[in-house]
């Protein structure tokens, strides 16, 4: 008969308890412990002492309000934005700037030591070198931060709703009416907070959305209701170039019909001088997913225009592209470094999207093969090849898993090859497959530092060295780091 007791909690919900802060977890929430019992406080930072008060509690964890702070971070700044707390689109603006980008190395730190059971060199970023036969260790930089972290975000997809807004008063008092509202959820909810600025979006993009909704409140659209199914507008996306200027704007709608569409598109123009682009998007089903199957372009141009690094970009309302195009320039020319190319070589680019890594390598390869599995993704990586004249890459629309393997049979075997994989890294064919064809080099861009350290410890295995990785912050303000890692193949492999 086993002796094992179930671990009863220490504390209780609606305790009062004094924690000590001794980390964040990936969502941006102090980690602190009362009587050895581990508790989330929305708010708390490492190195803090709190006062909280106990919300819900589990078998081995809780979660808890912070009342008062006793000891204070450093690192604690005033939130600059006036609706911080209740949005949920940033969690780090207590954070000061500097917290922040340590805080983004640590955490790519952790997980690769604890899910790839990596070993880390110092935050110095010297190697360790070799200790009883272990592999030297992983180098993790700095994180690259920006100079000025605010307005960076290029794109916006705002969802919209209705509220009732006071409007007056007559024999019987106050009497309200619905209206378009638009904003971003609050924290841990579906419900709008209305707003017309956003601090990290670029300012074209708030005062595009704002003007989008007041085009809709004078003609009466109505937005899309998630309990009743019902209503028109579900969400406003807008697309801002950087460089060129030029501005999409997408309404994406819940039915093909859009009451009084010249009306609106004739108002968005007039309002919106940059406007090159107003597309229509259509999604009928029940799903948080912003993007239905079918889109059309209801004005101008299916695309806009813009520049990174002296490449020109043809984006889709579609495309993936990336939003902080400062930092995606850092992004991308550390892979170009990593990839040592010298003019040779063969570089397969996985996971190619429109083609944006693709073409940053092409400038210095022999020749790169883009695979990408949305047919038009493929299509707008094409067009961006010939946007900028550039020869020497092509690519094919397929999964990597497939069209990498037949590619080998066909006699292209690549020096390099470059993965950019979604938040949930890569296919598992996809590493088998990197493992068969044994490139000198694999250059990994990641969005999600547990999945990425989950894949090195795969390529670990298949006889690859994780030189060296560097963070860089792709998302100021909020938990959210980009990373780009070096692996060579070990001799032995």
């Amino acid at each position: 008969m086993s002796n094992n007791k179930v671990k009863v909690p220490t504390v209780s919900k609606n305790d009062e308890v004094v924690v000590d802060i001794v980390g964040l977890t990936h969502e941006g929430e102090g980690v602190g412990r009362a009587d050895g019992f581990t508790l989330f406080i929305q708010g708390a930072l490492p190195g803090e002492r709190v006062r909280a008060k106990v919300l819900k509690v589990k078998k081995t964890y809780g979660y808890a309000k912070l009342q008062e702070l006793l000891v204070k971070s450093a690192d604690r700044v005033d939130a600059p934005c006036p609706i911080y707390k209740q949005c949920g689109g940033c969690q780090l603006q207590h954070l000061s700037y500097e917290g922040q980008l340590a805080w983004k190395r640590q955490h790519v730190v952790d997980n690769l030591e604890r899910i790839g059971k990596l070993r880390v060199a110092g935050a110095d970023g010297a190697s360790e070198g070799l200790v009883g036969g272990e592999a030297a260790a992983v180098i993790v930089h700095p994180t690259v931060g920006m100079d000025e972290p605010w307005r960076y975000r290029n794109k916006a997809s705002v969802p919209m709703g209705m509220a009732a807004v006071a409007m007056g008063g007559d024999g019987d008092g106050l009497f309200s009416e619905e209206r378009l509202i638009g904003g971003f959820y609050t924290r841990g909810s579906h419900r709008i907070i209305d707003m017309d600025e956003c601090m990290i979006q670029h300012s074209h993009n708030d005062d595009i959305v704002a003007r989008v909704k007041a085009i809709g409140r004078e003609l009466g659209i109505s937005a899309y209701n998630e309990e009743t199914g019902r209503g028109l507008l579900r969400h406003v996306m807008t697309r801002v170039g950087f460089v060129s200027g030029e501005a999409m704007i997408v309404l994406i709608t819940n039915g093909g019909h859009i009451p009084q569409v010249d009306s609106w598109i004739k108002m968005i123009r007039e309002a919106v001088p940059n406007v090159k682009s107003i597309v229509q998007n259509v999604n009928k089903r029940d799903t948080n997913v912003i993007f239905g199957d079918e889109t059309r372009v209801l004005w101008g141009s299916e695309v806009i225009y813009d520049e990174l690094d002296g490449i020109r970009f043809a984006i889709s309302a579609r495309s993936f592209y990336q939003v902080n195009p400062v930092q995606t320039v850092e992004l991308y020319r550390k892979a170009v470094e990593y990839a040592a190319l010298t003019g040779k070589e063969r570089v397969i680019d996985a996971y190619c999207g429109i083609g944006t890594i693709s073409l940053f390598l092409a400038r210095q390869a022999g020749h790169v093969y883009g695979v990408e599995i949305v047919p038009e993704a493929i299509a707008d990586a094409e067009r961006n090849a010939k946007l900028n004249g550039i020869e020497n890459a092509s690519f094919e629309a397929g999964p990597a898993e497939v069209v990498i393997p037949r590619w080998r049979k066909e006699g292209i075997v690549p020096d390099v090859i470059v993965v950019d994989p979604p938040r949930k890294g890569c296919d598992e064919a996809l590493l088998e497959t990197i493992l068969a064809m044994r490139p000198e080099r694999v250059v990994y861009v990641s969005c999600n530092p547990s999945t990425l350290a989950r894949d090195l410890r795969v390529l670990e295995d298949g006889g690859y060295r994780t030189v060296e990785v560097q963070p860089v912050d792709m998302f100021p303000h909020t938990v959210h780091v980009e990373s780009v890692a070096l692996l060579v193949r070990e001799s032995k492999a």
